[in-house]
């Protein structure tokens, strides 16, 4: 079959032979899709109508938005879809999205508090009214494909050349893969290819960590670092310096929030678990795209900033080595010695134990999303461990990865996640 592409438009797709459809089924399928190249940014959707039956392809739809956010764009292809659904006469509708949050939303599961979402809901509400039943299911963006495309095609309009490398089914660009390696402010050392792992979307398992013995509900820390600056695609030591996320860096916090989003347990009756971000502009930039996503707000605490690098600030591993090679090699060697005019890896420890300490205490037994940097997420996942300071020079961290670490009421933890970049690829 042949399928007819609309920007924007309301044309169903012809049948064989160019001959409109005379009797469009009664039941079918949207998918829909949308996506903004930082958020916000240059944006698009796209939408699929199929026969429920067969799986044909009767309509699409895919149009550039200018500049807005993910969430504006991926409720722009629900409306495209649900339109076209309507002009083709449908009267039951099944949407399936990788959007967790309008999922949730147009189910009447999660409240819309966005003042931009709002109007949006209003309006696919409106049109969903007009269909005897419509139904609406998350799917992983793998199953998305189609409308993912249509809306990459409609991104690369928008910015007006190829596609900018927005993680997912539609590809993410050679360049973009390498430009986005890993980069570590701490040893400067290059990723390792390593197996990526999916993150599973249900709720945790709080009993599979019982035969430790621990006790009590645990806190939940989901540890986000931030995407890509300019200093790290040099690998240029960044700890205090207050630098921006770079256009790949907020497509990666983009992606990193709908991996979010889509998690089971980070939204609660209507609201959003608490997101607390390092101060710096990069970690509140990626902090934000998380809750665009998940309707939240960001928090900010002092305690999640980053390594004080002092004079080895924007440096190389290779320049500050060769300025200061006895230093730098016990900097190397030992947790108490800090980089002239910065901060021992001992002093980031302590400080990041008191934020923890002080986090637990106000949101004891819940969930928390933390956006911070290398020391700090190496840090805690070290104290989740037990383990000593070499860690932080033996453990690696991708930008926008995630990891996941619970403390227990009675001092036990548990590490379930570890540098997951599944969003990324």
């Amino acid at each position: 079959m042949t399928s007819h592409v609309v920007l924007g438009g309301a044309t169903p797709a012809p049948r064989p032979g160019g001959s409109a459809p005379t009797d469009p089924p009664k039941h079918v399928v949207v998918e829909a899709d949308g996506g903004s190249r930082g958020n916000p940014g240059p944006a698009g959707y796209g939408a699929v109508v199929r026969d429920a039956a067969t799986g044909d392809v009767l309509a699409e739809r895919k149009e550039s938005l200018g500049v807005v956010t993910n969430n504006v764009a991926e409720y722009s292809g629900l409306i495209a879809g649900l339109t076209a659904a309507a002009e083709l006469g449908a009267s039951t509708v099944d949407v399936r999205m990788d959007s967790k949050l309008v999922v949730e939303q147009m189910s009447g599961r999660w409240k819309i508090k966005h003042p931009d979402m709002q109007p949006l809901a209003e309006r696919a509400k409106a049109l969903a009214a007009g269909f005897s039943r419509v139904k609406y299911e998350w799917i992983p963006r793998a199953q998305n494909s189609h409308a993912d495309r249509l809306a990459n095609e409609a991104m690369d309009a928008a910015t007006g050349k190829p596609a900018a490398g927005r993680p997912g089914p539609a590809g993410r660009t050679a360049a973009a893969a390498k430009t986005g390696a890993a980069v570590d402010p701490v040893t400067g050392a290059p990723a390792d290819p390593v197996a990526k792992p999916k993150l599973p979307t249900r709720k945790p398992d709080r009993t599979a960590v019982a035969w430790t013995g621990a006790q009590g509900t645990p806190t939940r820390l989901l540890l986000l670092r931030h995407g890509q600056t300019e200093m790290s695609a040099l690998r240029r030591y960044s700890g205090r310096g207050d630098v921006p996320l770079t256009e790949l860096g907020r497509t990666q916090a983009a992606a990193a929030a709908k991996r979010l989003a889509a998690m089971d347990g980070l939204v609660i009756d209507g609201e959003a678990v608490p997101i607390i971000s390092s101060p710096l502009t990069r970690t509140k930039q990626t902090a934000q795209a998380v809750a665009d996503a998940l309707g939240g707000r960001v928090e900010t605490h002092p305690g999640l900033i980053e390594t004080d690098f002092g004079e080895w600030e924007g440096l190389t591993f290779a320049e500050a080595a060769d300025r200061d090679p006895d230093l730098h090699r016990s900097w190397l060697g030992d947790s108490s010695v800090p980089p002239p005019g910065g901060e021992s890896f001992d002093v980031v420890h302590r400080r990041v134990r008191k934020a923890r300490d002080e986090l637990i205490a106000e949101h004891g037994g819940k969930t928390l999303v933390l956006v911070s940097h290398v020391t700090p997420i190496k840090t805690l996942l070290r104290m989740g461990l037990d383990a000593g300071p070499q860690l932080l020079f033996r453990l690696h961290l991708d930008l926008a990865s995630l990891s996941i670490v619970e403390f227990y009421p009675d001092g036990n933890a548990s590490v379930r996640l570890v540098n997951d970049t599944s969003h990324l690829v």
